[in-house]
C-alpha cells in the first residue's frame, strides 16, 4: 500500500540531516508512572528551528531544480513550517518570503527574520496568508512550498517515523501524532504501517480546529467555518488532498482536546522534561492521556510526538491558568448571596476546607451581594473533591463520582446547545455547586456578554433562576449561573 513513499522516504533520508538532526525519543517517567503505561516522548524541539517542520520543508526545497531557485521560494505560514523554509533558503541560497498571519507569535516572527526570512504579515488565520501567498506567486512567479500537502513534505516527515523504529526498544502499540493540515501524521502512518501495520496510528486535534476529524467522519475533507487561534500551529480549516488520501486508509482514530487538557499536557511534559512545548507541541500527548483513560489501558507502550516548542513566553502565565482547569485542580465560581447577616458566614460554610485561589466580595444592592471565589480542587484522586451537591461531598460510584486522573462526569442537563461559547465534553469546575445547598443543580452552557466573555470564557447557567444560587445578572436565564474559566483566546 502506497509503495511510492517507500522511494521518497529513502530519498529524504538522504537529504533532510544535512540541516535536520536525529531527535532522542525520551521515557517520560512520571507519565509513565502516573497513567500505568510506558509513555515516550519524540522529541521534536529538540530542531534547529525546535519544530519537526523543518524535515519536510527542506526536503523539497533541496528538490528544485536551479531555474526554480533563481525564481526564489515563498510560503504561508503560522511559524513552525515558515522557519523551516527559511532556514532551508539560508542554507541553500534560495530568497525565502514568508507569509505569516498577523497572530502570529512573535517568537517565530522573529525567528524567521532571523534567519533570513522576508517576512510578510498578512490576515488572522493560515488560510488568509495562504491567500496572500498565492497572489505573490501568480504575480512574481516564486515556487510554492506547501506546508503539509506535498509528496516530498510529507516524505520528509516521514523520517521522524524511521528514527522512531530504530530508537524504540520494542515495538509500540499506539504513537499519538498532533494533526493540522495532516502532513505529519500521513507521513508517520505511511512508513509506520508499511513497516508494522499492527501500530495504532491516533491523530489528536484541538476541538476548535478539528479539520481531520470531520474529514474522517465524512469521508470528504471539509473546509471549517470558524476555528480558534490558541493552539495556532495546527489552526487549519481544511487538511490537505495528499495527507487525508493517506489518512483515510492509515489513520485508526482521531481524538480532541480542549485547550485545557492540551495546556495540563503542556505542565506535564514541562516537569518531565524542563521542555516547555508550545499548545500544537502538546496536542499529542493530551490527546493520549484522554484516550488512556477512555479506554482503561494499562502496560501498553505509546509514543506521542512533542512537534514544537516555539512558545512566546508571555503565553505561559495564560497557559499556567488554563492547566489548572485541565488538571481539575481549580474551579472558579461566580456566586450571588443574599445581603443580610450570615449569608457570607453560610456561604464559607458551605464551600468547606478548601483552598482559596481567588477571592472577591461586591456589594450589589440592599438585596444582593456578588462572590467571586477561585476553589483548589485535589487533582488525581480518583474520589475527588468537588463542590457541594445538595449538601453533601460528591462519593465514588455516584453521579458525581469523579473518574481516574481528575476527569469529571457529564452532569444531569449539561449538555451543549448551540451558543457561540465552546464547552469541555467533560463538564467542569462549578458543575454541581450550589447554595443554599439544598439539591443539586443542572448546569448548561450559554453566551457571555463583553466584558465578562473576556474573563471568563466559558459558562455554566442553572436551569432554574431561583434567588440565592450561583449567579451573575444580566446573563441569559435569570440571576443563577456560574462561571469556569477556559478556552479563552492568547493573550487574556
Amino acid at each position: 500500500m502506497f509503495d511510492e513513499y517507500k522511494e521518497l522516504i529513502n530519498e529524504a533520508q538522504q537529504r533532510v540531516y544535512d540541516v535536520a538532526r536525529r531527535t532522542s525519543l525520551d521515557l517520560a517517567a512520571q507519565l509513565s508512572a502516573a497513567y500505568d503505561n510506558r509513555i515516550r516522548l519524540k522529541r521534536e524541539d529538540q530542531q534547529p528551528v525546535f519544530s519537526y517542520k523543518l524535515r519536510g520543508a527542506y526536503n523539497l526545497i533541496a528538490s528544485l531544480g536551479e531555474e526554480e531557485r533563481r525564481r526564489g521560494v515563498i510560503a504561508a505560514s503560522a511559524g513552525n513550517h515558515a522557519q523551516g523554509v527559511a532556514l532551508a533558503g539560508r542554507e541553500l541560497g534560495i530568497p525565502a518570503t514568508i507569509v505569516m498571519p498577523k497572530t502570529t507569535p512573535e517568537i517565530k516572527v522573529s525567528a524567521v527574520r532571523r534567519l533570513g526570512g522576508n517576512v510578510i504579515l498578512h490576515g488572522n488565520n493560515y488560510d488568509d496568508a495562504k491567500e496572500h501567498a498565492d497572489e505573490i506567486v501568480a504575480r512574481e512567479g516564486m515556487v510554492y512550498i506547501p506546508p503539509y500537502d506535498h509528496p516530498l513534505v510529507i516524505a520528509g516527515q516521514a523520517t521522524i517515523a524511521v528514527e522512531l523504529l530504530e530508537q524504540h526498544p520494542s515495538v509500540p502499540d499506539m504513537v499519538f501524532v498532533p494533526v493540522g493540515g495532516g502532513g505529519l501524521i500521513a507521513g508517520l502512518a505511511v512508513h509506520l504501517k508499511s513497516v508494522h501495520p499492527e501500530i495504532r496510528i491516533i491523530g489528536v486535534e484541538s476541538d476548535e480546529a478539528p479539520s481531520m476529524y470531520e474529514a474522517l467522519k465524512q469521508g470528504r475533507r471539509v473546509k471549517l467555518d470558524h476555528i480558534g487561534i490558541f493552539v495556532d500551529g495546527a489552526a487549519v480549516r481544511q487538511v490537505g488532498e495528499e495527507p487525508f488520501r493517506l489518512c483515510r486508509e492509515l489513520v485508526d482514530d482521531v481524538v480532541l482536546v480542549d485547550n485545557d487538557e492540551i495546556c495540563a499536557a503542556v505542565k506535564e511534559i514541562f516537569e518531565d522534561t524542563r521542555t516547555i512545548p508550545e499548545p500544537a507541541g502538546a496536542l499529542a500527548l493530551a490527546g493520549l492521556k484522554q484516550y488512556v483513560v477512555r479506554h482503561d489501558l494499562h502496560g501498553r507502550e505509546l509514543v506521542a510526538i512533542l512537534s514544537g516548542a516555539n512558545v512566546n513566553f508571555d503565553r505561559l502565565r495564560h497557559i499556567a491558568e488554563l492547566a489548572a482547569l485541565g488538571e481539575q485542580r481549580e474551579a472558579l465560581l461566580c456566586i450571588t448571596i443574599p445581603e443580610r447577616p450570615g449569608s457570607f458566614r453560610a456561604l464559607c460554610s458551605d464551600l468547606g476546607a478548601r483552598q482559596i485561589t481567588e477571592f472577591n466580595y461586591r456589594y450589589a444592592d440592599h438585596t444582593e451581594a456578588r462572590v467571586f471565589a477561585g476553589l483548589q480542587l485535589r487533582h488525581g484522586n480518583p474520589q475527588g473533591q468537588g463542590l457541594r451537591s445538595g449538601g453533601h461531598e460528591p462519593q465514588r460510584g455516584g453521579q458525581d463520582a469523579h473518574p481516574p486522573h481528575g476527569r469529571w462526569p457529564r452532569l444531569a442537563g449539561g449538555k451543549r446547545t448551540g451558543l457561540p461559547v465552546r464547552v469541555s465534553r467533560a463538564q467542569r469546575g462549578p458543575a454541581a455547586f450550589s447554595y443554599p445547598a439544598e439539591r443539586p443543580l443542572e448546569y448548561q452552557p450559554v453566551s457571555l456578554p463583553q466584558p465578562w466573555r473576556r474573563l471568563w470564557p466559558r459558562a455554566h447557567r442553572h436551569s432554574g433562576s431561583r434567588p440565592g444560587t450561583a449567579g451573575l445578572p444580566g446573563l441569559p436565564g435569570g440571576p443563577a449561573h456560574a462561571i469556569c474559566r477556559g478556552d479563552g483566546e492568547p493573550g487574556l
